[in-house]
């Protein structure tokens, strides 16, 4: 059959299985929007602004392992996306982006709304595409696709000039996998190298595992837990591992890093074997890398992305290839080993006794009130409240590392946050994406009142998509992150960190068809989630919580500094 570009957008979409599209229309795209108006194979949302169009497609991928697909038009609404983009890309997160482009002929002569949207986004995506020729446009898109989900994922960009979008060509339907000869991502890992691993964890009398993102990515938590308990190491992961083993495992001793915990800072650093599982060594991570290299320790690297081994910490035992099936193969190997190996138990049980010593420090207990709202209390009650298995998505900022210390996943996919770039302004849309993949789910924003400012505009866009998530806001009146550097690395000095003029949000929520609360006392604060979760079930519900504002996130390790150099409060400044 012969189709126009834009009809083949609208079927190649369809048979990849794409149930959502994030949007907003434009000149450039408007054949790709009239195509769309003309089919049923999916739906399309459209948001207030492209930024939120990408956060929210970049949620739906992360909370469902499906592909998030976001449609924006040329010019200003490709560089409005950039953000959304080059958020996904820091996260590894499969989505395909499709941008409008002025018509072929109009390229490089400063057309209306043209940019260059191949070199604008060359540096924060895993691929992008320049069309130019629509008998190229089925493969392209069907590439897009493959190249997202495949390998280390990420974003793919496919830029469309509206001339191709109006031009016909012969469409033939897709017909097997898509194969390229320039790509190809090695899944299996190398047998010699996982029995190296094994050998090193036989050997080990203080092993300790530390999981990141790419076990999520790769669904690969079970693997995990089996590794986890045919070893009997303690586990940590980071905040993008989040969930990928329970936190209510008593092998499980909390996140590492900046703002982990003394039990796992401590184990990262005086293990004799770390186990690395699909995470990076960031700097967020082990802190200052000389510091984190100057205790000896075997290391063994498992990651899908060979240009991460080694990047920032020099390893003994690098493992290209998928998560899942690596661990599954290491996983065989160890307990066909572990049978007619001895097993250091004694030398693990000792392990097990310091880190439960310093387990002992109790790193995360704070100081309650009566009189003033303490937020990581009310980050508590939510995990009360739902019991542990909301979806939770999060701006950046202090609250997004108390959700991360105080509400205990014990599920991978069910935290969204931004971690490798840190973008503000990610978690009401970001709760729109997860709402559209998980409709009969629990989903809370964790917030604050500088955040939730960057895209508040998207409360319309859940006003008529009738989306209901409850926005948990921890407001103090401050830029919280920023006032706890200032206040320790810049002599209280806070600059343009306090949050004046504030809006009114509760009646600013129900200005947009909303319900809006407002908590002052911790005696509600309870009450009020409750409320929100249970008698406003099937409305999005803020609720704005007046909290202590001098409160900050401990543990932490100031920047350059090594992992076991910890503040464990204000009594250490």
């Amino acid at each position: 059959m012969e189709l126009n570009g834009a009809d083949i957008v609208v079927r190649c979409l369809a048979e990849e299985g794409v149930d959502h599209v994030f949007g907003y229309p434009g000149g450039a795209v408007l054949y790709i929007y009239d195509a769309i108006y003309k089919q049923d194979k999916f739906k399309h949302i459209l948001v207030r602004h492209e930024q939120a169009a990408v956060h929210a497609a970049d949620a739906y991928s992360r909370s469902s392992d499906k592909i998030g697909v976001a449609l924006v038009t040329s010019g200003p609404g490709l560089t409005n996306a950039v953000t959304g983009i080059a958020t996904a890309y820091m996260d590894s997160i499969p989505m395909v982006i499709i941008s409008g482009q002025v018509p072929t002929a109009a390229i490089g002569e400063d057309a209306f709304q043209e940019c260059d949207t191949v070199g604008i986004t060359r540096p924060c995506v895993k691929h992008n595409f320049l069309v130019r020729d629509v008998k190229d446009l089925a493969e392209t898109m069907r590439r897009a696709f493959y190249i997202a989900k495949t390998g280390r994922p990420g974003p793919v960009l496919v830029d469309i000039p509206k001339d191709i979008t109006v031009a016909s060509c012969k469409y033939s339907p897709k017909r097997g996998e898509v194969k390229m000869r320039s790509y190809a991502p090695v899944v299996k890992g190398h047998q010699g190298q996982i029995k190296k691993a094994v050998q090193m964890l036989l050997s080990a009398e203080r092993p300790m595992i530390y999981a990141g993102g790419g076990v999520v990515l790769s669904n690969a938590s079970a693997e995990l837990r089996e590794l986890v308990a045919l070893t009997g190491a303690p586990c940590t992961t980071t905040l993008m591992g989040l969930g990928a083993f329970p936190a209510s495992d008593d092998q499980y001793v909390g996140m590492p890093g900046m703002h982990g915990t003394y039990e796992a800072n401590m184990s990262m650093q005086n293990c004799d074997v770390l186990i690395a599982v699909g995470a990076r060594f960031d700097d967020r991570v082990i802190g200052n890398t000389k510091h984190f290299s100057q205790t000896p320790r075997k290391i063994v690297h498992i990651d899908i992305d060979p240009s991460s081994i080694s990047k920032r910490v020099r390893v003994d035992v690098p493992i290209v290839g998928n998560v899942q099936d690596v661990l599954q193969e290491l996983n065989i190997l160890y307990s066909q080993a572990a049978a007619d190996a001895s097993v250091h138990k004694e030398a693990l049980a000792k392990w097990w006794q310091q880190i439960n010593t310093w387990r002992g420090k109790q790193c995360l207990v704070y100081e309650g009130s009566d009189t003033v709202i303490k937020p990581q209390f009310v980050i508590e009650k939510l995990w009360e409240v739902t019991g542990g298995n909301a979806f939770v998505t999060s701006d950046v900022g202090q609250h997004q590392m108390w959700a991360a210390q105080y509400y205990r996943f014990n599920q991978p996919r069910r935290w969204i946050n931004s971690g490798g770039l840190g973008t503000m302004g990610v978690g009401l849309p970001y709760a729109m994406g997860v709402q559209m993949a998980n409709p009969d789910s629990d989903i809370a924003v964790i917030t604050g009142e500088g955040s939730i400012q960057m895209n508040i505009q998207e409360l319309s866009t859940c006003s008529q998509y009738r989306l209901t998530p409850k926005v948990l806001c921890l407001n103090n009146r401050y830029l919280g992150m920023v006032r706890q550097w200032q206040q320790i690395d810049y002599g209280s000095r806070y600059s343009e960190s306090y949050v004046d003029a504030l809006p009114d949000f509760v009646k600013l929520v129900e200005s947009y068809g909303h319900v809006g609360l407002r908590i002052d006392k911790p005696a509600d604060v309870e009450p009020a989630i409750r409320e929100a979760f249970i008698k406003h079930k099937n409305r999005l519900v803020f609720l704005d919580f007046i909290t202590d504002q001098t409160e900050n996130v401990w543990p932490m390790v100031k920047a350059g500094r090594g992992l076991t150099e910890m503040l464990l409060g204000s009594e250490d400044l």
